[in-house]
């Protein structure tokens, strides 16, 4: 689906949803994702067949399977790109980040899947998501951090190539990428703006920085 396509999408009021914790989506933003779960095949086919959407949102406790656990109240919707089955039953997807939304309600459901009742009035502005230009990221700081957790974790990554991604690129796929704990990745999910949310990013890297080296050996003598 083209971008033009997105900013056109009426979003529906009922979504099925996918938990994950550790995991979010934005706007704008790919995400690959493997499936192999029996409810959340039979979701992707749902989707396929139907408006193509599923919301990514994190559950707010670990699944024990004594139930269903809480959700988070905010998600993002993303639209199915890519949809490849593999020869062992499962699927490979890539889902584009369209909305955020909050949830409303959960819904009884017949689907072995969960589906959540989704209002969208709060992130009309994430359907036409700038992912060119400035967007008030105070990047110094941001990539500063970023190489000191790259270094520091023996991470090889292509830096310049980093430096180089447009404001609205650089936050949101770090955000999706850095390895983080369930809260922090929420709190980058719901921030108001690129910009809050580049200031977020910098902070938990730098927190993460910070803990490390304390929790080193040579720290500790």
């Amino acid at each position: 689906m083209t971008e033009k396509a997105q900013r056109t999408l009426v979003l529906p009021s009922v979504i099925p949803v996918f938990p994950l914790t550790g995991v979010i989506l934005l706007p704008g933003s790919s995400l690959p994702l493997n499936i192999f779960e029996p409810r959340y095949l039979q979701m992707v086919r749902d989707a396929v067949a139907g408006h193509g959407l599923i919301g990514m949102i994190q559950p707010t406790e670990p699944e024990t399977g004594r139930g269903a656990p809480p959700l988070c109240p905010v998600g993002c919707v993303g639209v199915l790109g890519d949809v490849k089955e593999t020869g062992d039953g499962r699927f490979l997807i890539r889902l584009r980040g369209v909305s955020r939304f909050r949830v409303l309600s959960e819904l009884r459901v017949t689907t072995p899947y969960r589906q959540v009742q989704a209002d969208w009035d709060n992130y009309s502005a994430d359907h036409a998501v700038r992912r060119e230009g400035d967007q008030g990221v105070a990047r110094g700081p941001l990539l500063g951090a970023l190489k000191r957790y790259l270094d520091l974790r023996g991470l090889d990554a292509d830096y310049d190539a980093i430096a180089s991604a447009p404001d609205t690129v650089l936050v949101n796929t770090l955000a999706m990428i850095v390895p983080m704990g369930a809260p922090e990745k929420q709190g980058l999910l719901e921030a108001g703006s690129i910009a809050e949310r580049g200031d977020m990013l910098t902070s938990l890297l730098i927190m993460a920085v910070t803990a490390n080296m304390q929790n080193t050996p040579d720290a500790r003598h």
